[in-house]
C-alpha cells in the first residue's frame, strides 16, 4: 500500500445461512480516521486457519503482518538483549511473562510500524496486553475467526506428520496416497500427542478461557469484527474484501 488513504470502517456481524456458509450484514463503525493507518490484530484458536488468513493477508495487502511468535525465536537465536530475557524462561519451560512479550512487540512496532499498516498476529493474549497496546498505539480493528470446535477437533485430530521430513498429511484434506505412510520414502506417519481429540478440546478450553477477556475488551471498544466459517478458503474472500474498504489491495483475487 502506498501511504495513508481515506478509511471508513465497517463492522462485519456473521449470519450462517442454511447451507452453514458465511453471510454478512454491514454497519458502519466510526473507526478510522480519514487518511490514517490500520491498526489491527487477528485473532483465532488453534486449528482456526489464523495462520494461513494472516500469511495471505501479508501476500495481498502491504500491511506490516507481525507474529510475536515469530518475533520471539528470531530475537532468542539473536539473543538481543530482550531474547535473552526471554530465552532464560524459555529454557526453564516456563511461560515468557507477560511484560517482556509486550516490550518485544511494542519495540518491534516502534522499529518497524512507524507511517505503515500493520497487523498484529498471537498477541494480544491477556488483557493486560491487550490494554499495554491500547496505551502505546491504539488498534483500530480487531479480526477474530470463529470456527466450530468439532470442525476443529475432525480438522486437528486428522492432522498426521513425517517426522524427519517434516511432511504434514490431514487425512481429509490431504491425505497420503497410501495410508498411515509418507508419499515420498513409504515411511510410517506419526500422530502428535497434542493433536488428539481430547488434547485438542482441552487447548480450546484453556484458548477460550485466556482469550475471552481479550475478545471482550475489543467488542467494547466497538472495533470487533469476527468472521464466521468452517474452512479458511470460505472465510479468506470475506476477509479479503473487507480490508479492501479500508486498505488498498496490492493483489488482487483470482
Amino acid at each position: 500500500m502506498k501511504g495513508g488513504v481515506p478509511l471508513a470502517a465497517t463492522r462485519a456481524i456473521p449470519v450462517l445461512n442454511k447451507n452453514n456458509e458465511t453471510n454478512f450484514q454491514d454497519h458502519s463503525v466510526s473507526m478510522l480516521k480519514k487518511g490514517g493507518m490500520l491498526r489491527a490484530v487477528i485473532m483465532g484458536s488453534p486449528g482456526s486457519g489464523k495462520g494461513t488468513i494472516s500469511s495471505r493477508i501479508n501476500k495481498h495487502f502491504d500491511i506490516l503482518t507481525l507474529s510475536s511468535g515469530d518475533l520471539l525465536r528470531f530475537n532468542a537465536v539473536q539473543q538481543t538483549p530482550i531474547g535473552v530475557k526471554a530465552t532464560k524462561y524459555m529454557e526453564e519451560g516456563q511461560l515468557v511473562p507477560d511484560n517482556i512479550i509486550t516490550e518485544l512487540v511494542l519495540e518491534s512496532l516502534e522499529t518497524h510500524g512507524q507511517g505503515k499498516h500493520w497487523l498484529l498476529d498471537g498477541f494480544p493474549r491477556t488483557k493486560a496486553q491487550a490494554e499495554a497496546l491500547h496505551k502505546a498505539s491504539p488498534v483500530n480493528l480487531a479480526i477474530n475467526l470463529i470456527v466450530p470446535s468439532d470442525v476443529i477437533v475432525a480438522r486437528i485430530a486428522g492432522r498426521w506428520t513425517h517426522i524427519s521430513s517434516g511432511r504434514i498429511y490431514n487425512t481429509e484434506f490431504n491425505p497420503p496416497k497410501i495410508s498411515g505412510r509418507d508419499d515420498i520414502t513409504g515411511e510410517p506417519l506419526s500422530q502428535r500427542v497434542d493433536d488428539q481429540p481430547e488434547n485438542v478440546r482441552r487447548r480450546l478450553d484453556v484458548y477460550m478461557r485466556s482469550m475471552q477477556p481479550v475478545i471482550d475488551f475489543y467488542r467494547e471498544s466497538g472495533i470487533l469484527t469476527e468472521f464466521k466459517g468452517t474452512e479458511s478458503n470460505k472465510i479468506w474472500p470475506e476477509v479479503f474484501n473487507f480490508l479492501s474498504e479500508h486498505v488498498q489491495p496490492d493483489v488482487p483475487l483470482p
